[in-house]
């Protein structure tokens, strides 16, 4: 009993909650199994997903990023809208990368070497983003799909072998942050900042140089996450970045296992946290649980995960100095 209780973990339990809470679903939930909500179950889950990659990062690097979402939406809705005024989508994408870029370098920079912690640093940058996006950049909340994007819809809305494309894109991400992290120097690197930051720096590792690259990794990610939602439902709509999703992804990560310590977690963890949110969420709406009420129990959920995290990860004297989360 002792062995087996060794070798249980945060993961573990949660994949296998995963298949009670999916298999519990599908036989009282009259259409759960249905073949079109399990597209949109799949969809949703991934962009979650994707945008639970990119967290997975910073959180490992003893981060942050709340600034995801307002660079997702604001960097494809002004690359959409581009495209749509008659830009080239090759300029158009460009550019919009080249704005989740800046905003991942910006809290980079401000973390790394003015060093406010990410918390507030993405905080405010969430807010400038969107606030500075929507007045100057783009003229309306929501941001169409126009023709001009040719083949790119079937990013969002194209299957493979009947797997539809933003499952396949998920995967991908995964893959490649999940390689990232544990077969680069700056995936090593990154485990090691968010373990101990003062022995990282004592043993010559650039430390600031590896902050500022988690956040811009994390930004590039967010407008891939963006830019498979947009072209799955033909549409950005820069509102998102009041909602709650930047909370889902915090959660995604946080209940898979990624310690918000720091150093520990990796790419398996957010895919079995996103797997059971997306699936308890989908069987939620429909249930039909109204969007406070579901809101109020997601928040239940972060905070039991954040509970457990403490327990099987404390927080030690130097994260506390840092105040990162």
């Amino acid at each position: 009993m002792s062995g087996f209780l060794k070798n249980v973990n945060q993961e573990k339990v949660v994949f296998l909650l995963f298949i009670v809470i999916f298999i519990l679903f599908s036989v009282l939930l009259p259409g759960f199994l249905n073949a079109n909500n399990l597209v949109l179950l799949m969809q949703g889950v991934s962009v979650l997903g994707i945008l639970g990659a990119g967290m997975c990062v910073v959180v490992i690097g003893r981060g942050i990023d709340l600034s995801m979402v307002a660079t997702m939406a604001i960097s494809v809705a002004w690359a959409l809208q581009l495209n749509g005024e008659g830009m080239s989508l090759p300029l158009a994408l460009a550019i919009g990368v080249g704005v989740a870029l800046f905003v991942g370098l910006a809290n980079g920079l401000l973390i790394a070497y003015a060093e406010i912690p990410p918390l507030f640093a993405t905080l405010a940058t969430s807010a400038c983003v969107y606030g500075f996006g929507r007045f100057f950049l783009i003229h309306t909340d929501l941001v169409y799909v126009t023709p001009g994007v040719g083949m790119l819809v079937e990013l969002g809305q194209g299957r493979v072998l009947s797997i539809p494309m933003p499952v396949i894109v998920f995967a991908a991400i995964a893959a490649i942050v999940g390689a990232i992290l544990h077969f680069t120097k700056f995936g090593r690197f990154t485990y090691a900042v968010g373990d101990n930051y003062g022995t990282a720096r004592v043993t010559g590792i650039s430390v600031r140089h590896v902050l500022v690259g988690q956040y811009v990794l994390t930004s590039l990610v967010a407008f891939v996450a963006g830019l498979t939602q947009a072209m799955a439902i033909s549409s950005m709509n820069t509102r998102i970045s009041d909602t709650l999703l930047i909370y889902d992804v915090i959660l995604v990560v946080v209940l898979g296992g990624v310690g918000l310590s720091g150093g520990r977690g990796g790419i398996r963890n957010v895919v079995v946290g996103t797997l059971l949110i997306g699936t308890f969420l989908n069987g939620m709406t429909i249930m039909d649980v109204q969007y406070t009420m579901q809101n109020a129990i997601k928040a239940a959920i972060l905070l039991a995960a954040i509970m457990i995290d403490t327990i099987i990860n404390p927080r030690d004297e130097q994260t506390s100095q840092h105040g990162d989360i």
